[in-house]
């Protein structure tokens, strides 16, 4: 098994090579649990022991103790709601909407997306939007208080 314990700074993820790490493949609820066991896609047991309240995101480089690259951190797909308009105002007014109920969101400048939840999905439509039921990797925003920073 192996314990990662922190995160590599952006200037270290440039040094490793990629190929060599195992693939932590994650869906965003998991990539919010700082202490916790998952198995890597290679089949390795990893124990997360990092500091409280990291949010792993996609291409992160995870380490142990000795600053040894172990992991490389994949956004898994999972069931996701993808909402898109015709018009950018539209585009707006729902992410605002959706804002206002403090959910994850991610946020692009082509389209929405959430975790499936039939009261928001009859909200956006009902807006006049388009939503897409798919299986895609899901990277929500971290919050105006939570800023991503390199350890």
């Amino acid at each position: 098994m192996h314990i990662i314990t922190k995160r590599l700074s952006h200037e270290a993820k440039k040094l490793v090579n990629r190929e060599s790490l195992l693939t932590l493949a994650l869906i965003a609820e998991d990539r919010t649990r700082s202490r916790h066991r998952f198995t890597t896609l290679e089949g390795e047991e990893i124990n997360l022991q990092l500091q409280r309240g990291t949010v792993l995101r996609e291409g992160d480089i995870l380490a142990d103790e000795n600053d040894r690259a172990i992991a490389y951190v994949m956004a898994k797909p999972e069931p996701v709601i993808t909402v898109t308009a015709h018009h950018p105002l539209d585009f707006l007014r729902a992410a605002y909407h959706l804002g206002n109920r403090h959910i994850a969101l991610e946020i692009t400048e082509t389209y929405l997306r959430l975790s499936p939840d039939p009261v928001l999905e009859d909200m956006v439509i009902q807006m006049g939007l388009t939503i897409a039921k798919e299986n895609q990797p899901f990277q929500p925003e971290s919050g105006a208080y939570h800023h991503h920073h390199d350890h």
